[in-house]
């Protein structure tokens, strides 16, 4: 099964590669280390094929309860982010032409028809889209890789400009999820000033989110790990991004101290089991007590569960190998696997 995989990708080795590209393009592996995760995103890809795009002109699912209209609408477009990718990956690892162009199909449609609010908890799906597109991009259109070049450029432009103007929830995770799509449009095309911003936008998100005992500014305002991971993820993946690039700011220490790694081992405690949280019991926001009574139990309190932090270890040992271990472990306890993009990272 696994050569039967591999020989495809190893001839695709050859394709040439994007020369601007957010996370994946040369790093995505030319060999599947786990067979199984492999089969899984080539049989869902497969079961895509036929499936049209959901793009709409606007997603809006922050701050609305379960119900709403435009909620249960950008949901539903949100299943393509997710797909749009398998569809990639299986690109990459079969070589079938039928991926390719579907995904194509999926791209031309969200650069043709979506409209950027810049509401980062709605628009923080798209680097799977940007990861979709590093797949794809050396064997795309001419047409399209000019539609996509133009989405990105708004994205890192739009939201590095929000940024500078101070938006509201500025020192929040939604800051960090600002970070994360800004940092992987800017890389994406190669915008040396973009990426300049982008680098200085993390850093003072470090600053000011992050504390020197490892706790974050979220866990501070929801009382929630949730929020912490939520928060950790996004400034992860823009350390990802950068360190691909042959740049390091996961290690970056603001000067009181505060950082990834020391936030990350701050976490481990209750990854690890030594220290327990139950969620929300004190969180100074009235939406997420809305959230519980509407019935979303997830924002009620209740214990936090150390398997809540798979991927962020996973991405966290891709970062630095000394959490790998961790991320191994946490995944061998669950019945959930992580995300199928974490095999494939080299």
């Amino acid at each position: 099964m696994l050569l039967t995989l591999l020989a495809p990708v190893i001839a695709l080795a050859q394709l040439a590669a994007p020369s601007d590209y957010a996370l994946l393009g040369p790093a995505f592996a030319r060999r599947s280390a786990d067979s199984e995760a492999a089969a899984a995103v080539i049989a869902r890809a497969r079961a895509a094929l036929t499936r049209p795009p959901g793009a709409i002109p606007r997603l809006h699912t922050e701050g609305t309860l379960p119900g709403k209209g435009i909620r249960e609408i950008s949901l539903v477009a949100k299943r393509d982010q997710p797909i749009v990718l398998d569809l990639a990956m299986a690109w990459r690892l079969t070589g079938e032409r039928a991926f390719l162009d579907q995904a194509g199909r999926y791209l031309d449609a969200w650069s043709s028809i979506y409209r950027m609010s810049f509401n980062p908890i709605d628009e923080t799906g798209f680097d799977l889209l940007a990861m979709a597109y590093d797949l794809t991009e050396a064997d795309l259109p001419r047409a399209t890789r000019a539609r996509m070049d133009g989405f990105w450029r708004r994205m890192a432009t739009g939201y590095l400009d929000a940024m500078d103007g101070n938006p509201g929830h500025a020192n929040t995770n939604w800051q960090s999820h600002r970070i994360k799509l800004a940092t992987m449009a800017a890389f994406q095309i190669g915008d040396r000033r973009l990426i300049d911003r982008a680098r200085a936008a993390y850093r003072k998100q470090v600053m000011v989110n992050l504390r020197s005992d490892g706790s974050t500014f979220d866990f501070e305002e929801r009382d929630a790990l949730h929020y912490v991971t939520y928060n950790l993820d996004p400034l992860m993946m823009a350390a990802l991004t950068a360190k691909v690039h042959g740049e390091d700011w996961f290690n970056w220490s603001a000067p009181g101290g505060a950082s990834l790694p020391r936030s990350l081992d701050w976490l481990a405690e209750f990854a690890r089991g030594t220290r327990t949280h139950i969620e929300f019991a004190n969180s100074q926001i009235q939406f997420d007590r809305d959230r519980a009574a509407s019935g979303q139990a997830e924002y009620a309190p209740h214990a936090w569960q150390p398997e809540n932090a798979i991927d962020t270890y996973r991405i966290a040992g891709l970062l630095d190998p000394r959490f790998a271990e961790l991320g191994s472990t946490l995944a061998a306890n669950s019945r959930r696997k992580p995300t199928a993009w974490i095999s494939f990272f080299q």
